[in-house]
């Protein structure tokens, strides 16, 4: 089945017309990430955007929603006054399922005590006009890759892991659900107009790299900062020799390196993987406009001349790598895992190997692994880890299922769990090691920062690729290399693995298995949306209070975070996410991860009005109730990681005013401009030496509040002593009419009455 062929059409039709006006309007050829984002402006522009500096506003094609984040996004759409969205959306059922005893019993025990939620988001999607994914049918980039994404496209979706879309030649982007609500409402997404990194692909993997291994060298290559602003274009001919799954999982953890997305240029495994899917005419749509799907052709002849950055990898040479903990850009090529276990001191026996997610559950990943598997128990092996395999999809289940897979995994002692994200975002019952207790985890997943995966600040969490992880179940030691190592069957003999092969697509299609799509309403005006107002899962929204005008004055440090803070640290999943529709119960959460540069247990700080060390909230919750203004610290890279944007507003809701840190993370800075909070960076990153405990902050020029304007924070010290600084910014005139409004629901509500 094709969803939304006539948009699809509709969009092909205009390509080449447009592609050739913005062309000769800027005199040179266009790479693919140009032609994509030129060919959705909303409006013609008076001059050319230039990178990473210039804004622009742009019509996505559709919007995505995982079930987590769709909460408080559809609470936000509610508010909104919109009758219907404007563009294609879905909501997709994934995060709420904990993996504890296996995907049967833990779906069950998901529907029920998650019925309240799946009611209210059936009901809300139902009137809305938005496709509904149940409980089971599978992670939503997975659903998404089979069903919607399409070559040329821009899409949003509401988990940063969206990008995965890539892999079939779409600009798919992660936001916080505010972005999600604007676009469905009907307007303009904004985006500043991002920097293009080349990655020139040469050569072709064989034996035990797998596409994974693509994306855990260019972390390593680029930081977790390295893609920040950039969109990063894949291109050469090693590209045309990865599968288009293989592309999805590379796009999927550019998320890592933060890019604004990742993409590939449309090819013939793309068109293959179309056809396997249901979608021929949209193959053959696609394959007539190859040009406008694919970088001009000058662009692979200078490539210097239109990416800002062009990084090399040579796919024959690329080892395996295995990169982690705590990070997922510390990249370790297996070659050198021994001597870094060594080193670094790292358990060395895995507890317990997980494979699957949104990131490597596709038919290839599957069955190299259960290739791997079979000659494993050809030899009477069985995992030694505890072992794991979350399928992607209620089609990819059914059809591995079908052709074998899941029972070569099963016999060697892997457990299925539930189609859902489950252990990679934390939502992990686990019960062989007890919080503290230091141990040593493997996965195919994607994030791997500390408490990530279940909760516990001591497992080291190593992400690889499935057939690497698979290899280390069966050797149960971080330190077996497949490639040069021997496993002792239990009749004494000495094996070495052989290197896994697997098919790219099902020979005999895809079963598609249970069907969990449910259409919305033509009509849904006469569908009834309920919220209990007791419920302690889902809360209406009150809106924000809108700018008084004035400059803020005497706030209090709240926190002085220190090191990485992501949005795990100001907002963690795993049992929070329950509380994911209920903005209230939710910010009791906030900050209860974050390192606090004068001491404490994490998620503490001293109250500056009792004297007393308390939770954040708690201390929040009180300078809220006696109406005193706070601001958060921060250091580089600030809210990194999840697109959540409950990190935003929970801040907002306790009555934070600003955020101040040396640098920030795309999403999260947009996200709190939109919930109306202040996002400030030091204009000299020395400057947050500067601030102590008990100081009380201004921040002076809010009433001449202008683009590219720095503002003044003004530092007093209880010794009496003060200091002043800059603080930079990057709001734009639409930004800052956000903060005066209290947020930008505030400004699309009363557009719409």
């Amino acid at each position: 089945m094709i969803h939304d062929f006539g948009m699809i059409k509709n969009l092909y039709d205009t390509l080449r017309d447009r592609q050739t006006a913005i062309r000769k309007k800027i005199g040179r050829p266009l790479t693919l990430s140009e032609k994509i984002l030129y060919s959705h402006l909303a409006e013609d522009l008076d001059e050319l955007p230039e990178r990473k500096k210039s804004y622009v506003y742009l019509n996505p094609d559709r919007v995505a929603m995982q079930d987590a984040t769709a909460q408080m996004a559809l609470l936000q759409f509610m508010s909104s006054g919109r009758k219907k969205v404007g563009v294609p959306s879905t909501v997709h059922c994934d995060h709420l399922i904990q993996a504890e005893v296996g995907a049967r019993d833990d779906l069950a025990r998901a529907n029920t005590e998650n019925k309240e939620v799946y009611d209210f988001l059936a009901s809300v999607s139902n009137k809305y006009g938005i496709g509904f994914w149940k409980p089971g049918a599978g992670i939503i980039h997975q659903v998404v890759l089979e069903n919607y994404a399409f070559p040329g496209g821009l899409m949003l979706g509401t988990d940063s892991h969206t990008p995965n879309a890539g892999g079939l030649g779409m600009l798919a982007i992660g936001v916080g659900g505010a972005d999600a609500v604007d676009v469905m409402a009907g307007l303009p997404w904004e985006l500043k107009w991002p920097g293009i990194i080349g990655v020139h692909l040469t050569g072709e993997m064989s034996g035990w790299t797998s596409a994974k291994d693509v994306i855990l060298k260019l972390a390593g290559i680029l930081t977790v900062k390295g893609g920040t602003g950039n969109i990063v274009e894949y291109f050469g001919p090693g590209a045309q020799s990865i599968s288009c799954t293989g592309k999805g999982t590379i796009c999927n953890m550019g998320a890592e390196i933060g890019a604004t997305t990742s993409v590939f240029p449309y090819d013939n495994r793309m068109a293959t993987y179309l056809r396997y899917t249901g979608r021929e005419k949209l193959a053959e749509l696609a394959d007539k406009h190859t040009a406008e799907l694919t970088a001009d052709p000058e662009v692979f002849q200078k490539p210097s001349q239109y990416f800002d950055q062009i990084i090399e990898i040579n796919l024959d040479k690329l080892e395996p790598h295995i990169n982690g903990p705590f990070s997922p850009d510390r990249a370790w090529p297996i070659s050198r895992m021994r001597e870094a276990v060594k080193e670094q001191g790292f358990p060395e026996e895995i507890k317990v190997a997980l494979i699957g997610s949104c990131t490597n559950s596709s038919y290839e990943d599957i069955d190299r692994s259960a290739n791997i598997a079979k000659f494993a128990a050809e030899k009477g092996l069985k995992a030694k880890s505890e072992f794991t395999i979350t399928p992607g999809s209620e089609q990819i289940r059914a059809t591995i299922e079908r052709d074998g897979q899941l029972e070569a995994l099963t016999k060697i002692g892997a457990l299925v769990l539930a189609n859902a994200c489950g252990p990679c975002i934390g939502q992990w019952k686990r019960h062989d090691v007890k919080s503290g207790e230091k141990n040593t985890i493997v996965s195919s997943y994607n994030r791997n920062f500390a408490k990530r995966n279940d909760g516990n600040p001591a497992t080291h969490s190593f992400v690889a690729g499935p057939e690497i992880v698979t290899a280390l179940a069966l050797a149960g030691k971080l330190t077996f290399n497949p490639l040069t190592d021997h496993i002792e069957t239990p009749d004494g003999n000495k094996v070495k693995l052989e290197a896994p092969k697997g098919a790219e697509l099902p020979e005999r299609g895809f079963d598609p298995g249970e069907s969990g799509y449910i259409p919305p309403a033509e009509d849904g005006s006469d569908v009834e949306v309920k919220v209990d107002p007791e419920s302690d899962r889902l809360q209406l929204l009150e809106p924000f209070k809108s700018w008084d005008g004035n400059d803020y004055e005497d706030l209090v440090v709240l926190i002085k975070a220190q090191g990485k803070c992501t949005t795990d640290h100001i907002s963690p999943a795993g049992p929070w996410l329950r509380f994911r529709g209920h903005l209230n119960n939710i910010s009791d959460n906030m900050f209860i991860g974050a390192v606090n540069a004068f001491g404490y247990d994490p998620g503490t700080a001293k109250n500056t009005r009792t004297g007393k060390v308390d939770k954040i909230s708690a201390n929040a919750r009180q300078y809220k109730s006696e109406n005193i203004g706070w601001v958060a610290i921060g250091d580089d890279n600030y809210g990194e990681g999840s697109s959540r944007e409950h990190a935003a507003m929970e801040p907002r809701f306790l009555g934070g005013k600003a955020i101040i840190v040396k640098s920030f993370a795309r999403i999260h800075e947009t996200n709190l401009k939109k919930q109306g909070m202040l996002a400030l960076t030091f204009k000299n990153p020395s400057d947050y030496d500067l601030i102590r405990e008990d100081d009380r902050v201004s921040i002076r020029g809010l009433k001449d509040f202008k683009p590219g304007v720095p503002l003044k924070l003004v530092i007093k010290h209880s010794d009496g002593s003060q200091n002043e600084c800059l603080l930079d910014h990057s709001f734009n005139e639409a930004q800052i009419a956000w903060f005066k409004a209290g947020s930008a629901l505030n400004l699309i509500a009363k557009e719409e009455r």
